[in-house]
């Protein structure tokens, strides 16, 4: 250590003659400022066209939307809550206290359904489970009853239906994360359960789960905001959320002050979830493992337990991922042979890899910029706290409140450049906001900026300073050291939020449904297009383009989510 203080000493004259060691913290704000601005100028758009709509606005909204599509919005909240912590504690404790045949590949089958967008899953299911359809036919096929409605299952169109179609879809949410804790507990914890008499469930329910409560309220708080934002599924299902609520206000009645009230009464909600997340965490301290304590090891199951175990395991799998995939698998083949692949699927797949691929470019970039503000600039910690938690904040907003929010702004942006354009050159000006996809990269890009910037943050605390400050030796600038030495050593993790934003782009429904270019259909509209229509086997096509782009992600996770034990 005095040897290279000493080394310190002798280089710091040059980097004191090399120039100024970091960013002007006015250029990172510039930018970290640019950012937030992206993300709060929808938000405060809708404020102010929900507050001059007409007088009879909101007693509209009190007396005959709100109400249902509040109760409708906590209920299923509600109960795809109960869900996800149900099945997602309880197949991460599956996994990582027990040791059974086929555990290491429930492991990661176990995150299938991350790759099935809810409103897919909706969308097969309502032709999975139709009277006539394979299940109830194979089912009276078996049992001997001629006619449909002999046998009849519950209709899945509804809100039970729905909250477990979502749960069983978004369990993964809670499994990854409280699973890792699980496997990093220390397992004096548990042999001191074990020890006051406490038997396998008790253990689980009174010492492992308790320590688990903040992967618990983080896993079950990003799951309510997915199912928040869903609007294919409830709408499929016939569950009139507030999201729907915005969709029909605006597409039906072209009503943008309504759906914009709708909105405001939504972010509240989210707000509102957002802050118990928060209070459940807070003041409160958790017994975790010591780096070098002993693991909890796991209890070796045989014969019948081992079955149960695997069949307890696969069973959110099978509902989550293996019946929707398989369904799509078999539908799109049967499309594929007789209608081939039609040219407006070519033509939706490259509009949906061309707005997703644009808009991960640029919430990389920007993502990487402010992710680097804090390493190579100085000063102002608060400041830059609040900027880069206001920059961040668009992924706790649902893609709804981002599309209706952008409407006003985006509208007058358009009729200023057209009345300039009249005065210059006398002529109309082409719609460069809500009329093109410029509108659509741009919530794209408000949403999922907060993964480029968590990935590059990640990224870059692993790059020891010294790096940059040899750089800087050397005479590189703040952005030229960014460029060839951190850029190089974090291009993983930044290249990995990159490939998820670009994957959540072309999942993200509702954003695309309100602010798609005229004419223009993604694989997600298409989707919602034919589900809306009752034609379910022309979309499995699109269906299962968008499963097997989600399968990247899920890939991803398998190597960088499996701790070394």
């Amino acid at each position: 250590m005095p040897t290279e203080r000493a080394a310190l000493g002798r280089l710091a004259p040059r980097l004191r003659a090399a120039g100024p060691a970091a960013w002007s913290p006015r250029v990172w704000a510039l930018v970290a400022g640019f950012a937030a601005l992206l993300v709060l100028a929808p938000l405060a758009s809708l404020a102010v066209e929900a507050l001059r709509g007409s007088s009879g606005l909101w007693p509209h909204l009190l007396a005959y939307v709100l109400p249902q599509a509040v109760r409708d919005t906590v209920l299923l909240l509600a109960g795809v809550g109960l869900v996800v912590v149900a099945v997602g504690a309880g197949a991460a404790w599956l996994v990582a206290a027990y040791e059974f045949p086929g555990r290491r590949l429930l492991d990661w089958a176990l995150l299938l359904p991350l790759a099935v967008p809810t409103y897919i899953v909706a969308y097969a299911y309502l032709d999975l489970l139709h009277p006539v359809g394979p299940i109830q036919s194979g089912l009276r096929a078996l049992f001997g009853y001629a006619r449909p409605r002999d046998l009849v299952l519950p209709d899945v169109r509804s809100l039970p239906g729905c909250i477990l179609l979502l749960g069983f879809v978004l369990y993964p949410y809670v499994y990854l994360p409280v699973r890792a804790l699980f496997l990093m507990q220390s397992a004096s914890l548990i042999e001191a359960g074990r020890s006051l008499g406490l038997g396998p469930a008790a253990v689980f329910r009174r010492v492992a789960l308790p320590l688990a409560r903040p992967a618990l309220a983080l896993g079950a708080s990003l799951a309510l905001l997915e199912a928040l934002n869903d609007i294919g599924a409830a709408e499929f299902l016939g569950v009139r959320t507030l999201t729907v609520s915005i969709y029909a206000t605006w597409v039906n009645r072209s009503d943008l002050p309504g759906a914009a009230g709708i909105a405001l009464v939504m972010l509240v909600l989210v707000l509102a979830l957002i802050s118990v997340e928060r209070a459940a965490r807070r003041r409160r301290h958790y017994a975790g493992a010591a780096q070098r304590s002993r693991r909890m090891s796991r209890t070796r199951l045989s014969g019948l337990p081992a079955l149960l175990a695997l069949g307890l395991g696969l069973a959110p799998v099978t509902v989550g991922f293996l019946l929707p995939a398989g369904y799509l698998a078999v539908a799109a083949l049967e499309r594929l042979g007789s209608a081939g692949l039609s040219a407006a699927i070519v033509s939706e797949t490259l509009a949906t890899l061309a707005y997703a691929g644009v808009a991960a470019l640029f919430a990389t970039g920007l993502g990487l910029v402010v992710a680097a503000g804090p390493l190579l600039s100085a000063g102002g910690a608060a400041w830059r706290d609040a900027l880069l938690r206001c920059a961040t904040l668009g992924y706790a907003v649902p893609g709804a409140i981002l599309a209706i929010g952008l409407m006003p702004p985006l509208s007058a942006l358009d009729g200023a450049l057209d009345a300039l354009s009249r005065q210059i050159t006398g002529t109309g000006l082409a719609l460069v906001g809500l009329g093109s996809g410029t509108a659509l990269v741009y919530a794209y890009v408000v949403r999922f900026l907060a993964i480029t910037v968590g990935s590059s943050e990640a990224g870059l605390a692993r790059v020891p300073r010294s790096l940059g400050d040899a750089a800087r030796v050397l005479g590189r600038g703040p952005g030229g050291a960014l460029a060839r030495v951190h850029l190089p050593l974090t291009a993983p993790a930044v290249l990995s939020g990159a490939l998820l934003v670009f994957v959540d782009c072309v999942k993200e429904l509702p954003a695309t449904l309100l602010l798609r270019p005229l004419n223009v259909e993604t694989l997600a509209t298409h989707l919602y297009g034919e589900a809306a229509r009752g034609t379910y086997e022309d979309g499995a096509v699109a269906a299962l383009l968008i499963v097997a782009v989600g399968l990247l992600p899920v890939a991803l996770l398998l190597r960088v989510s499996t701790p070394k034990t």
